[in-house]
């Protein structure tokens, strides 16, 4: 679906696991972050304006991963 633009499914989903106790499953919402990111970055940037607080750091890690150096620091520095 994100490879196709569709992002509404994965991020409802990433929504409802961003507390989720176990740290594969933040790495997995992590990831599909990233990928919607790499499609569309405003929408990325939307979800964490959004959720940043309830992340993990280690699904805010991987999801600015692709990001530029200053804005990977500007969304590490706000966590």
């Amino acid at each position: 679906f994100i490879r196709n633009g569709e992002f509404d499914d994965a991020l409802q989903i990433s929504m409802l696991l961003l507390s989720h106790p176990h740290d594969l499953i933040r790495k997995a919402v992590g990831w599909v972050l990233r990928e919607v990111g790499k499609r569309d970055l405003d929408v990325l940037r939307s979800f964490l304006n959004e959720n940043y607080c309830r992340m993990s750091r280690t699904s805010l890690r991987y999801a600015i991963e692709k990001m530029s150096d200053s804005e990977r620091h500007y969304w590490l520095k706000r966590k």
